[in-house]
């Protein structure tokens, strides 16, 4: 099993045996999700949240994931005991932080994540999501000047459409969209300036989630993928 702990990666050849041994399968895309088994008391939300370090990213080794989790019992943060991410790559045990968050990150985007709770008698176990594909932007190209005062169509490449989607980018804060594919930006979405071509990011963030079974009803397990793309804005006199 090849581990990582929080941000530090430390690896160990024998474990990964181990992982693939009892089962690997079920971090395989594809896999499905699993609202796992607990004692039903343990509030759980939680996230794993990969993000690109190039623009348009294609390798789920392109990608750093990031692991966030909120843990509570009867209206009180939960501090103590183990909250551990697996995945294809090995296991990830998470930190507890002051900020009242468990926390950890792993240098790859792995589609399929499990997440095991346990403070003493309490626990919420194998918890699974299998993530959204990695998608790529397929129009419009990178560097391309676009007309701000006219619509203007974003498309993306994706095998299979995530529970949700959200478009990020110029004076757009956070647009949920369908992850249909394409996508018709409206005129006046991106920034501008007046005698210059402006840059702007756009982010489109796709996401699979699950409500645990052995946690309580307001509990989550969610799994993002983010992947952006730079245009260019024409000047508006």
């Amino acid at each position: 099993m090849r581990t990582y702990f929080a941000s530090t990666s430390l690896f160990f050849g024998l474990g990964l045996l181990g992982i693939a041994a009892c089962g690997g399968s079920n971090v395989d895309p594809g896999a499905g999700n699993d609202p796992g088994t607990g004692t039903g008391t343990l509030v759980v939300t939680g996230s794993a949240r990969a993000t690109s370090r190039t623009v348009n990213a294609k390798l789920d080794t392109d990608f750093d994931t990031t692991f966030s989790v909120r843990v509570s019992l009867n209206s009180q943060t939960v501090t103590t005991g183990t909250v551990t991410i697996t995945s294809a790559s090995g296991k990830v045990p998470l930190t507890y932080q002051l900020d009242t968050f468990w926390t950890g990150t792993a240098p790859t985007y792995d589609e399929v994540y499990i997440l095991d709770v346990v403070s003493g008698p309490d626990k919420a176990e194998g918890i699974r999501v299998d993530g959204p594909d990695i998608h790529t932007f397929s129009a419009p190209t990178e560097g391309q000047a676009l007309d701000s005062t006219m619509p203007n169509m974003i498309k993306w490449n994706r095998n299979d459409m995530a529970s949700s989607a959200t478009l990020r980018g110029g004076n757009i804060d956070s647009l949920v969209i369908p992850d249909s594919g394409s996508y018709s930006l409206a005129a006046g979405s991106l920034k501008t300036d007046q005698t210059v071509a402006r840059e702007n990011t756009l982010r489109l963030s796709r996401s699979n989630n699950v409500v645990p079974k052995g946690a309580t009803g307001d509990s989550a397990w969610t799994v993002t993928i983010e992947n952006s793309l730079d245009v260019l804005a024409n000047p508006v006199p």
